[in-house]
């Protein structure tokens, strides 16, 4: 069965965790106590409804905050597909996590909040999905419920975020209106909706083709791990561990650390037990540099010669 990786992206309380949660509880994926501890739980909504935020919601900063700090892994399936989300961070200050959890993905969820339309985080985080070479987006305009519904409001905000998408040229981008609180457009398509002749989330996301790995874009590999075992043998060594979202990384091909800007020069690839002349979209490799750059988790390394444009 394919499996689906995507990543929810926004700023904070557009909704990432709530949808997540009613993707899991609307698709009756979640085990029984983890049901029970989520109905006996103290946090609810406004109205009473059971926050469903707290399924996401490991840390106990986490749940204490009503944030996302740590990126968060969730598994379900239906009968179509399986599926591997990370529920990221929306914080500013978190912005390294986010990279992190949408490092491995296939696609992008981007929320919206309906009533603050497109705000500084999803500037940025739309910046990072086009950096990271992530083919499919789905922009998300969430809590729907809070506009009454408008198709005006949604309309204004897919017109502006279709700017957007134009300036960091993302291609393949899909527009859904959603309430995740109330279930609307989630997994079900929405009676309160009657203008939006789209598919719901769930319907997308089990339909959505990825298998197109593109060995001829330009390279990029987000840093998942700065690798440096402390032996005498091995003291100077030092590789930077990832998977090759797209593209191909030669030996000695000039490449750039992203968002630091500084420079080096590829020196040698392993990947597993062997020592290739390049790495290629979807490989997870080991990359060495010739100078000792300041690279940290969740930097990307780019081609040089095919920096993202602002």
């Amino acid at each position: 069965m394919n499996i689906l990786k995507f990543f929810t992206a926004g700023s904070v309380d557009d909704g990432k965790s709530t949808l997540i949660g009613r993707l899991l509880y609307d698709t009756d994926s979640i085990l029984a106590d983890q049901l029970e501890a989520l109905q006996s739980s103290n946090r609810k909504n406004d109205d009473g409804t059971i926050d469903l935020a707290i399924l996401t919601d490991g840390l106990r900063a986490e749940r204490e905050q009503g944030i996302t700090i740590d990126v968060a892994y969730k598994y379900f399936q239906t009968d179509k597909r399986k599926f591997i989300i990370a529920d990221t961070p929306g914080h500013i200050q978190y912005t390294r996590n986010m990279v992190t959890g949408a490092s491995t993905a296939n696609l992008a969820i981007i929320l919206i909040d309906a009533r603050n339309g497109v705000v500084e985080q999803t500037i940025r985080h739309s910046y990072l999905v086009s950096l990271l070479g992530i083919k499919h987006i789905v922009v998300c305009i969430n809590k729907m419920d809070m506009v009454d519904y408008s198709k005006a409001v949604y309309q204004s905000i897919i017109d502006k975020y279709k700017v957007l998408a134009q300036q960091l040229k993302l291609a393949d981008v899909n527009y859904i209106p959603v309430s995740a609180l109330k279930g609307d457009n989630i997994v079900q398509n929405s009676d309160r909706m009657d203008w939006y002749d789209g598919e719901s989330l769930l319907h997308f996301l089990e339909e959505v083709d990825t298998d197109n790995l593109d060995k001829s874009q330009l390279a990029r590999m987000p840093v998942q791990w700065v690798i440096r075992p402390q032996t005498d043998e091995l003291h100077d060594y030092r590789g930077y561990a990832g998977r090759v979202l797209s593209g191909t990384f030669n030996l000695n091909d000039k490449v750039t650390i992203l968002p630091s800007g500084a420079s080096s020069t590829i020196e040698r690839i392993e990947f597993f037990d062997q020592v290739p002349d390049a790495a290629h979209a979807g490989q997870s490799v080991t990359i060495h540099l010739k100078d000792d750059v300041d690279i940290s988790r969740g930097d990307t390394i780019v081609n040089a010669t095919a920096l993202p444009q602002e």
